[in-house]
């Protein structure tokens, strides 16, 4: 019963923490998985199926002074895939955390994708993802904007 009092009072404090800072203007250093915002899309740049959003914050909600314009865990069903796009002003990084796919590059070339890649469209740069396999494509999805 100590315990559940104790993680109980410390969550209270812990959300206080984030009114205040948000009250004073300060952004938090801390996004907890279970309070990130969901974002869902529909066949995102012409690609199939929904990209799964849970974000920090989005690129509609980033201050201007911010460099990272994005963060958030993002999943991919398998055969979903975000389509061919464009990144004019920013760049966009893909950590795959889990699962399988294909990288499309500038170059429209295909690269296979798994755990532990990183992939980069810098400003000017295109790039599309697909799903491959059998299990949810997870992945770490980062736009920065100087």
């Amino acid at each position: 019963m100590f315990k559940r009092l104790l993680a109980i009072a410390l969550c209270a404090i812990f959300n206080a923490g984030l009114a205040w800072a948000a009250e004073e203007g300060k952004a938090p250093q801390l996004y907890p998985r279970d309070q990130l915002k969901k974002w869902d899309r529909e066949k995102v740049a012409g690609g199939e199926g929904t990209l799964y959003g849970e974000f920090s914050h989005t690129r509609n909600d980033a201050p201007k002074d911010w460099a990272i314009k994005e963060i958030g865990w993002m999943r991919l069903q398998p055969g979903a895939s975000i389509g061919m796009h464009k990144h004019e002003a920013n760049e966009d990084t893909y950590i795959i955390v889990s699962g399988e796919g294909v990288f499309t590059d500038t170059e429209g070339r295909e690269t296979p994708v798994k755990a532990g890649d990183i992939t980069i469209a810098r400003k000017g740069d295109s790039h599309a993802l697909k799903n491959t396999g059998a299990e949810p494509l997870i992945f770490l999805d980062i736009i920065g904007q100087q």
